[in-house]
Formats: C-alpha cells, structure tokens, sequence
C-alpha cells in the first residue's frame, strides 16, 4: 500500500490534492515525473549513472538504489502516472534528523530556459547559495523528551546568513536542540555524528575526493540528504550518520569538466561542520552523551 512519506523535509510533498511522493512498505520510494522535461532528465540520469562503469562502486553508496520508472496512483488522485522507483531513504529508521542541503552557488543548468534560470537566479541570490555555495532547503529535528518532530518552514531557513546557518548545524547535533536563532547549543553529539571514520564528514571527504576529479556529470540543484537516529545518539551509540546525494532533474554531462560550482559547495560545507567539530574537540564523546540524556530538550514550530 503506497503512503505518504512521514519524514520528507524538501521538494513536493504529498496530501491535501497536491502531486508528491509515495513510499511503500517494502523500501521503495516512489518519485512522479515532471511533466516537462525534467522528468525525462532525471529518469535519464539514474539510467545512465547505474550502467556507467566509470563511476567507482564506493562512490554509488551515495546514490539512492534506482529500480526503474512504475506507473502508480498519483497521490493528487490523477489516476495512473509514471514515477520513479528509488530507494527509501528513511526505511528501517524511526527517529531521523533529517537536512537537505541544494549543493553550489549556483543553481540551474546553463541549458534551462531564461525563465527558469531568472527564477533560480533570485532565489540563489535571496538565500546563501551565491554566498556560500550551499543553502538549506529543509530539516527536521527529532527532540528526545517529547518523543516528536520540529520541522522549521522551508521558507524560513533558505534565507538563513552564514551565522545563523551554521547555528542550525549546532542545534542539529545538540540535545539542547532548539529552532530559535538565539539558542546555544550544546553540540553534544557533534563528534558522533560529524566525526569519526564513518561520520557525515568523512563521508563527504570521499564525495569531495571524487568531485576533484570526477568530469562525467555536472550537478545543478542536487542536494546533499544528511541524517542521524538522534536516540542512538543520546544513548551514546552508533547514530547510523550518513549523507545520500538527492534530486536529479538538472543533471548534464561533465564533457571532460570538472565540476568546481559542486565541488565548491562540498568544500564551503566542510569546512562550516569541521569549524564545529574543532570547536567541540575538547568534549569526550561519551561524556557529552551521558549528560545529554539529563538535558531539556527546548524546541519551537519555526526559525524566527
């Protein structure tokens, strides 16, 4: 039986009549086409980079599984539409943090319309992506104590400045999490979560490793998708961190160039969460966790 997804932060989302995606029990996550030709280009891409030899099998762990395109019951109750047929990022956990971030400064194809690049253009200079090389595009917080979710608007956090936003990364890996921007978060969870060898910033060393040499794809408007069981962490153990890269619909061929506005993007992101982590050296990892677990957890409905 197809769903709604519970833990979608970004893009189009489903219910009240509206077209969005659909999950279903069995770990598929289902995606509808875009009626123009950002649909085709997206199905395009998945095809091409799951046949493309070139591309190292330690690098396809940051792409969701593609299982081809499916004709479903569109959740706007359309009747029959292809979607695409792609891994559910989210099975098997049941109380995810969750950031979307649209990687570079900038954010279209030099082959979209005028139109489209104008409305990508304003909104990359309204947010922090031509600042930056990254802006957020969605979150939500898992707060312990009330065993629920904060899911600050969209609108809200892409317009974040450069301190705010790595102040939303603080409260991310804080048991203190708060969406207020006047908030001073305890990061207790930062060396879990970002450190070590298997955390979200070694990950996106290998990614960035790749993007320095990588001259097959150029990503516009891709995102990195960054997580963590915020419970596991408060327990002190394996938080299950991992990034995925997300939406493909103005991917376009490399032509033998390296991607510097995503590579750029990485490297702006890694170094905002090593800052962090540099910050928090000091703090012992368990210590951190045990006394998380005595903390109130303060949250909000919005950013102001």
């Amino acid at each position: 039986m197809l769903k709604v997804p519970q833990n979608q932060v970004a893009g189009h989302q489903a219910g009240g009549g509206k077209l969005g995606p659909l999950v279903d029990d069995s770990g598929h996550f289902y995606k509808p086409l875009q009626g123009d030709e950002r649909g085709s280009k997206e199905v395009a891409f998945y095809t091409s980079f799951s046949l493309n030899t070139k591309v190292p099998d330690d690098i396809r762990k940051f792409f969701p599984i593609f299982h081809g395109t499916q004709l479903v019951e569109a959740s706007d109750g359309s009747g029959l539409k292809s979607h695409l047929v792609l891994e559910d990022l989210t099975l098997g956990r049941v109380n995810p943090s969750i950031m979307d971030i649209k990687i570079g400064s900038r954010t279209w194809s030099p082959q979209a319309s005028e139109d489209y690049i104008a409305k990508c253009l304003k909104k990359d200079r309204e947010s922090s992506s031509l600042l930056l090389g990254f802006r957020l595009s969605g979150l939500q917080f898992y707060t312990n104590k009330e065993s629920v979710f904060r899911k600050p608007t969209r609108k809200s956090v892409q317009s974040l400045s450069a301190e705010e936003i790595k102040l939303v990364l603080k409260n991310f890996v804080s048991s203190n999490t708060s969406t207020e921007l006047e908030s001073k978060p305890d990061c207790a969870f930062a060396s879990l979560v970002f450190g070590g060898p298997t955390g979200i910033l070694s990950q996106l060393f290998e990614l960035k490793s790749w993007f320095e040499d990588q001259t097959l794809y150029h990503f516009y408007s891709v995102s990195v998708h960054m997580m963590y069981e915020k419970r596991l962490a408060s327990e002190g153990r394996n938080p299950g961190a991992e990034i995925k890269l997300i939406d493909f619909a103005h991917v376009d061929e490399g032509r033998g160039v390296i991607d510097h506005n995503f590579l750029g993007g990485i490297c702006s992101l890694v170094k905002f969460i090593s800052e962090i982590l540099r910050a928090t050296d000091d703090c012992p990892t368990k210590a951190c966790s045990k006394d998380a677990q005595k903390k109130h957890y303060i949250t909000d409905n919005g950013i102001n």
